[in-house]
């Protein structure tokens, strides 16, 4: 292989045009896949659909930093201090946002150094499993969540007959009931659970069975995992 000298006394290898357009390529196609794994197979709450777009981006730019950048060792040194002094401010909600925007880098990385198929048989597996993870995890539809309930009753009710019959309610759908919080007002009663419910559909009856029970009640579901409030 030809190589240079330059002025520092540093060798540098030439950059290959074809070898780049061809990992560019194939990171165009891995960034793909990327942005549909996450899009099918994402659980975090900001627009999967907008996020997505930002992998092929990261993952395209970071092998051109690589390639030109294992070429000279003047331009590594040059990045390495260009990355101290640049600060990414844009702040990152869920950890799973984050490791797919470092598997993205990771490709990146592997097909700037030409590392091309260890990355593509590396990532392609990684993302399997996470498939297969996420399609195993949704064989347990258990859902923890909390349950509020606002209920303004009548001057002769009351608070443990309106207490008895909730918990009489809630223990027919969900396998676990754990009263957290209860406060008694002048006519009105505010009691929060923490649940596992078994599914969805036992939702859906539990939350039918409190509306037909008690319509003036404010009834929500606050859930971390997702799922919306009711």
């Amino acid at each position: 292989m030809t190589r240079y000298i330059n002025l520092f006394g540093s060798s540098d290898t030439p950059l290959s045009l074809t070898l780049l357009l061809f990992n560019l390529g194939i990171g165009v196609l891995l960034s793909l896949v990327i942005r549909w794994h996450f899009s099918r197979f994402g659980s975090t709450l900001s627009n999967r659909e907008e996020f997505a777009q930002v992998f092929p981006f990261v993952l395209l730019t970071t092998i051109l930093i690589i390639t030109v950048v294992k070429s000279s060792l003047a331009l590594s040194l040059g990045l390495v201090g260009a990355l101290s002094i640049v600060r990414f401010r844009t702040p990152i909600k869920e950890p799973e946002e984050l490791a797919y925007l470092f598997i993205s880098i990771s490709i990146g990385l592997g097909l700037g150094a030409n590392q091309t198929i260890p990355t593509v048989v590396a990532s392609l597996s990684i993302l399997a499993v996470m498939a297969a993870l996420k399609f195993r995890k949704t064989g347990h539809e258990n859902k923890n969540l909390f349950l509020s309930i606002d209920w303004q009753g009548k001057e002769h009710d009351r608070p443990e007959d309106f207490l008895g019959k909730i918990n009489n309610i809630i223990t027919k759908h969900a396998s676990l009931c754990d009263l957290r919080r209860f406060d008694v007002r002048s006519h009105s009663i505010e009691v929060t659970y923490f649940l596992d419910i078994r599914s969805i559909a036992e939702l859906n009856t539990l939350t039918t069975e409190l509306h037909r029970e008690f319509p003036s009640a404010g009834v929500s579901f606050i859930d971390q995992n997702r799922l919306p409030s009711i």
